[in-house]
């Protein structure tokens, strides 16, 4: 990995340099990366400057990929008063900072915009190849934002639905969106009302909203479902410990999350209910689905190894293709 100079990529750039199917390789490569015991996290892995007065909240994580090598920081900070909330627009703070771990030299900045939503959903939808059903007609997505429309994009790359239920707070929100994928795929979108109309006689829901309360049942979910849930508690707690399989991407980072640590805590799903990490699965240490009436839960809080590599990826494709915009280093100016 030669250093040509500091090279900044934009939102722009990165949207075309990062597709679907490179998001799912590469968290499912990451995965892998984490099985052979190559990924360094910081100390600590994360930190933060969270400001009550301002509504603010600005997150630090680190890592180092070893086997590319590179290092990489991930910042980012959106406002949230419990009204409103930035944290998947286009005017949040997200940046990932690459360097060299073997010289120190910077590499670049990357704007992750873009990459955050669909590393987001590429790194529990990957799972979908392990434990998603054989051939699912129907998908119910809850939530048309950023993180279902991600969801979809990547599950396109395994499976031809015949119909997609969609549903959101706000009408308007969901016919667009209906009618907008509608017409991209040629098939029946329809918008719904409620949670429980997306997830009827679906065999995929993907849950990606940002509520703060529950948005799914499990009395409404269809044995056999594969329920996807995109960081936050989508499916109501006492559901998890009714699943036949949880796979999560990361114990130790979701038991820092309250709410998962209460489900655990509590015996709704004590840890050894837990059947999996997506390590596991996608290595094939632990089984996927055995059984098609299995109910499986797959769930990602996001591990920052996949942000970095996939900033990695965007920032080859760029330098490589001669897009962004050089910025020069400091021992390459002479002063």
């Amino acid at each position: 990995m030669n250093n040509d100079g500091f090279l900044f990529v934009s939102y722009e750039d990165s949207l075309k340099y990062l597709g679907p199917q490179d998001a799912m390789d590469i968290c499912e490569e990451v995965y892998r990366m984490h099985a052979r015991g190559s990924v360094v996290f910081s100390t600590p892995p994360a930190f933060k400057m969270d400001v009550a007065e301002f509504n603010n909240y600005w997150h630090v994580k680190g890592c180092v990929l070893k086997e590319i090598p590179v290092s990489g920081i991930r910042m980012y900070s959106y406002f949230d008063d419990g009204d409103r909330t930035t944290v998947g627009d286009l005017d949040s703070t997200r940046y990932v900072v690459l360097s060299d771990p073997r010289t120190g030299l910077p590499l670049g900045m990357i704007d992750e915009h873009w990459s955050y939503g669909l590393r987001s959903t590429a790194a529990a939808v990957v799972g979908c190849k392990w434990l998603g059903p054989e051939a699912p007609k129907r998908l119910g997505l809850i939530g048309v934002g950023t993180m279902c429309r991600t969801a979809l994009m990547c599950l396109l790359t395994l499976y031809d639905f015949e119909e997609i239920r969609c549903t959101s707070r706000r009408a308007e929100t969901r016919e667009a969106f209906a009618a907008e994928w509608e017409e991209k795929l040629g098939i029946p979108v329809v918008p719904v009302a409620t949670a429980e109309e997306a997830a009827a006689g679906a065999e995929i829901v993907v849950g990606g909203t940002t509520a703060p309360e529950v948005t799914c049942q499990f009395e409404w979910l269809e044995p056999g479902v594969t329920f996807i849930s995109l960081a936050r508690l989508e499916l109501d707690p006492a559901g998890w410990g009714r699943m036949d399989k949880v796979v999560i991407d990361s114990f130790e980072f979701n038991y820092k999350l309250p709410w998962f640590r209460e489900i655990v805590d509590s015996g709704v799903l004590p840890r050894e209910r837990i059947h999996a990490e997506m390590t596991e699965v996608v290595t094939g240490e632990k089984a996927g689905r055995k059984q098609p009436g299995e109910s499986i839960l797959i769930h990602t809080t996001g591990l920052v190894s996949q942000d970095v590599a996939i900033a990695h990826f965007i920032y080859e494709r760029a330098r490589s293709g001669g897009a962004g915009v050089p910025l020069p280093l400091a021992h390459v100016s002479g002063l």
